[in-house]
C-alpha cells in the first residue's frame, strides 16, 4: 500500500507542477467565465439608436411602429426619391416605403438603406406590419376587435404531484430534473474521456521512454497501474475544483465591479406584449388570481425541493467510479501499444458504451422510468452517465444500491483484467498487438 501511495504522490505532484497544468488551470476558468461575461458586455454594447424614415402612402401605419432603444421611426411626407437622396444629410439609417396598393389592405413594403439591415430590425418591422394588417382584416372581414380576441386567450398552469409509496404527496418539477440530469450526465462523460485519456498517454510515454523498466524493478505492475489511475484522478478532481472556484470568483468579481452591466435592463415589452391590450380590470383580476411571478416562484420551489446532498453524493460516486472503471481499460490500452496512433483499434469497443449513453440521452430524459433507462443505469459501462440522468427524477433506493454495487464489481473486474494485460504489455515493444494476443495475456497464469 505504501508503494501505491508513493506512486500516487509522484503522479499527482509531477502533473500539477507541469506548466501545461498551471496554464490550463488558469486558462480554463478564464474561458468559462468569459463565456458568461463576454456575452453580457456584448449585449450591453448596443450601437447608437438608428433612425428610420417612414413614407406611408396608405396612411394605415401612422404611429404604429414603436420606437425603442435600438431604432427610432420618423414619419415623413416627402417623395421616395427625395428621401433616398437625403438619407445621409438627415442622418437616416434607412427609409421604409409602404406603397399604396389597389387592394384595401397592403401586404408589401420596401426598406432602403446603404448598409445591410440586421435580421432583428427586419423582423421587427415585418411583425409590426403583420399585427396591424391582421387587426384590419379582423375588423373588415369578421367585424372582430383584436382586443376582444386577445382577451379570451388563456394559459393553463399544470401542477404535477408525485405520490410516494407511503402516500406522501410532493410537487415535482420535470423541467428542473431535465436540466440537472442533462448537465450531470454530460459532465461525467467529458470527465471520463478527458482524464482517462491522460492515463493512457502517461502509460504510453513511460513505456516508450523505457522509464517503466526501472519503475517495475521496484514495484509490481498492478501497483504501478493503480497508483497512476488514482493519481490522475486526484489531479482531475483538483483541476475540476479549481475551475469551479476560480470561475465563480471571476464571475462574482466582474458582477461586483460592473453591477450595471449584470443588472437586467428594463427593456420595452416585446412586440407581442406591447400588442396584447388588457384593460385595468383584467390586469387587476389576473393579479388577484396569480400574485407575484408564478414562473419564478415555481423555479424557486423546484430548486428548494431538490435533494442536493443526495445528488452531489451520487454525482461524486459515479464521477469517481466511472473514471476508475474506464481508466483501468485506458491504462491497459496504453500498455498494449507503442504509440498513440495504435490505440484506435482498441478505443472503439471501450468508448462505444459511453457514446451510446450520450446518444440515448434524449430518449432517457423523456422516459426515465422505462426499461431501457433502467437497464442502462444498471450496467456498469453505461450507469455513470445514465444513472446521473435518472437521479433528479427520483428512483428507488434498491435500484441505486444495485447500480452502485455493480459499478464497484465492474471496476474490480476491469481492473483485474487490465492488470493482466498491463503486466505483460508494459514491457512488450515493437510488436503489433491483436485481440487474439490480448486474450492470451488475459489467460496467462501466475
Amino acid at each position: 500500500m505504501n508503494k501505491i501511495w508513493l506512486i500516487i504522490k509522484r503522479e499527482y505532484l509531477t502533473r500539477v507542477k507541469k506548466r501545461s497544468f498551471i496554464i490550463m488551470t488558469v486558462l480554463g476558468p478564464l474561458l468559462m467565465a468569459g463565456l458568461m461575461i463576454v456575452p453580457v458586455f456584448i449585449a450591453q454594447m448596443s450601437d447608437d439608436q438608428k433612425k428610420i424614415a417612414v413614407i406611408d402612402e396608405t396612411g394605415l401605419f401612422s404611429g404604429k411602429f414603436k420606437t425603442n432603444e435600438d431604432v427610432k421611426f420618423e414619419y415623413i411626407t416627402s417623395d421616395l426619391e427625395a428621401a433616398k437622396s437625403n438619407m445621409k444629410k438627415s442622418n437616416w439609417y434607412a427609409v421604409l416605403f409602404i406603397p399604396k396598393t389597389e387592394v384595401a389592405i397592403p401586404d408589401k413594403a420596401v426598406l432602403y438603406s446603404e448598409k445591410q439591415p440586421s435580421l432583428s430590425m427586419r423582423s421587427y418591422i415585418e411583425h409590426s406590419m403583420q399585427y396591424e394588417i391582421e387587426n384590419l382584416k379582423l375588423l373588415d372581414v369578421y367585424n372582430i376587435d383584436k382586443k376582444d380576441l386577445e382577451s379570451i386567450k388563456s394559459s393553463i398552469n399544470l401542477t404535477t404531484i408525485k405520490i410516494s409509496e407511503g402516500g406522501t404527496e410532493q410537487k415535482s418539477y420535470s423541467e428542473i430534473s431535465f436540466v440537472l440530469g442533462l448537465f450531470g450526465g454530460i459532465l461525467i462523460y467529458f470527465f471520463i474521456f478527458m482524464f482517462g485519456a491522460q492515463v493512457m498517454r502517461g502509460v504510453i510515454e513511460e513505456k516508450t521512454s523505457r522509464i517503466v523498466e526501472i519503475i517495475v524493478s521496484s514495484v509490481k505492475p498492478f501497483q504501478l497501474m493503480m497508483g497512476k489511475i488514482i493519481g490522475v484522478a486526484f489531479v482531475g478532481l483538483t483541476q475540476f475544483l479549481l475551475w469551479i472556484l476560480l470561475t465563480l470568483a471571476i464571475y462574482v468579481g466582474f458582477s461586483q465591479a460592473f453591477p450595471d452591466k449584470f443588472t437586467p435592463k428594463k427593456h420595452e415589452a416585446s412586440l407581442n406584449a406591447e400588442k396584447t391590450l388588457v384593460n385595468v380590470e383584467q390586469l387587476s383580476s389576473k393579479a388577484a388570481m396569480q400574485p407575484g411571478n408564478e414562473d419564478l416562484n415555481n423555479v424557486i420551489e423546484g430548486i428548494h425541493s431538490i435533494n442536493f446532498m443526495l445528488i452531489i453524493g451520487v454525482f461524486l460516486f459515479y464521477f469517481v467510479g466511472g473514471y476508475l472503471l474506464y481508466a483501468a481499460m485506458f491504462a491497459a490500452i496504453g500498455a498494449a501499444v507503442d504509440s498513440e496512433a495504435d490505440t484506435q483499434q482498441f478505443m472503439l469497443p471501450v468508448t462505444v458504451p459511453l457514446i451510446f449513453s450520450i446518444v440515448m440521452l434524449q430518449f432517457i430524459l423523456n422516459n426515465p422510468e422505462g426499461p431501457i433507462a433502467f437497464w442502462l443505469s444498471i450496467i456498469p459501462f453505461t450507469s455513470p452517465i445514465v444513472m446521473m440522468i435518472r437521479i433528479p427524477f427520483g428512483i428507488s433506493p434498491f435500484e441505486l444500491l444495485l447500480s452502485m454495487g455493480l459499478l464497484i464489481l465492474g471496476f474490480l473486474l476491469t481492473t483485474w483484467m487490465a492488470a493482466k494485460i498491463y503486466r505483460t504489455g508494459i514491457l512488450m515493444y515493437g510488436k503489433k498487438v491483436s485481440y487474439k494476443e490480448l486474450f492470451k495475456w488475459l489467460t496467462y497464469k501466475g
